[in-house]
């Protein structure tokens, strides 16, 4: 149908002088024929790929969210881990805590 109507206007256009109007419709109805195309290669045109779209938007969202999350965790647990070593250290240091001498 899309394309009817570009086959129209390039018929309308042939052989003259093509004023603004006819040039703006060519340009428009030649996008939407051409953004169709992309959007059926991607898998994109049927009525479910807005919800899919979003689906997949929410999807990654939510993985870079456990991403932060998850890298806030290993770095809050080795800070713990260096101040525990640190503690250790100052108690053998000041000799709260002996070590076994052989």
């Amino acid at each position: 149908m899309k394309e009817e109507m570009l086959a129209r206007l390039v018929a309308q256009a042939d052989g003259q002088v093509a004023d603004m109007v006819t040039i703006r419709a060519l340009i428009e109805e030649a996008s939407e024929i051409g953004a169709g195309r992309v959007l059926e290669r991607l898998g994109l045109a049927d009525g479910h790929a807005e919800g899919d779209v979003r689906e997949l938007r929410e999807l990654l969202s939510a993985w870079r969210d456990a991403k932060k999350a998850a890298r806030g965790a290993v770095i809050g647990w080795a800070v713990r881990i260096a101040m525990a070593l640190v503690l250790l250290g100052i108690a053998v240091k000041t000799g709260l805590i002996g070590l076994a001498k052989g």
